[in-house]
């Protein structure tokens, strides 16, 4: 079960309430810059992280735009929230802006009084409170959490250059709404198919196909926050029928694309 809203006073402003019982994501990254925060149950969350951790009620998770990751339930049922937003936003209210330490990695906070403030800025966002008061307390918010110490950080460093030199390859896999053979791609670059995967790999946590997979469902969470229909929406992201966008959306956001648009 999976409950949204979206701030009619900060467009990019998204939040989400959650109880899920079963293994659901996939691992995936968003286009937004994120913060959790889990309420009761554990979870697994999985991803640049060396290995898997185990999350605990009272925990808050800030995830950067573009950290690939995954958490599902340990056992049994767990209840937690989300924030996405816009992180050009952010870098305007953080302290150090740009170089804000929230951007180094995903980081998990062990401290009470900042679950706290996160449900309390979700509550304010389901009730749909003015810009400036919801402005106002991120900017308390992203102060706390950039002072406090992290249980777990995880860092991630992209090599520029092989970012540069994929770019051709991931704007292809983005927009061509048939999927292009990695063969073909990777001789366009000057790669083997086997060097295109493993780069691939380094720079974005993901193989080809699933960063397909996860762009094309980045879009598609675009495109039914702005009003277009389910149909029109698998249809423009070249999915071959509707049934497997549901798969696909549903194994990313671990909610049915009706349930997600509202």
């Amino acid at each position: 079960m999976a409950e949204f809203w979206r701030s009619t006073a900060l467009p990019d402003l998204e939040a989400r309430r959650s109880c899920q019982e079963n293994s659901c994501y996939r691992p995936h990254a968003h286009d937004s810059f994120s913060i959790g925060a889990i309420d009761s149950g554990t979870s697994v969350l999985t991803g640049p992280l060396d290995g898997r951790m185990r999350l605990e009620p009272g925990d808050v998770i800030i995830i950067p735009a573009g950290q690939v990751h995954a958490c599902n339930p340990d056992q049994g049922r767990w209840l937690y929230q989300m924030i996405h937003m816009d992180q050009a936003w952010v870098t305007t209210l953080a302290p150090g802006g740009e170089a804000s330490r929230l951007f180094d990695g995903i980081r998990v906070l062990r401290h009470p009084e900042l679950h706290s403030m996160v449900s309390a800025i979700n509550d304010m966002i389901f009730t749909d409170e003015p810009r400036e008061p919801l402005e106002a307390q991120f900017a308390v918010l992203f102060t706390e959490l950039e002072a406090a110490a992290p249980a777990h950080l995880a860092t991630s460093y992209a090599d520029p250059e092989l970012l540069t030199r994929l770019a051709s390859v991931m704007y292809r896999l983005r927009t061509d709404q048939s999927n292009p053979a990695l063969t073909e791609l990777a001789e366009s670059i000057g790669m083997s198919k086997f060097q295109l995967i493993r780069a691939m790999r380094r720079v974005t946590g993901l193989s080809p196909l699933a960063w397909r997979q996860n762009a094309r469902v980045v879009m598609a969470r675009r495109l039914l926050r702005e009003g277009r229909s389910i149909a029109e929406t698998a249809h423009a992201l070249g999915f071959t029928d509707q049934s497997h966008f549901h798969r696909v959306f549903r194994a990313h956001v671990a909610a049915s694309p009706g349930s997600y648009r509202g």
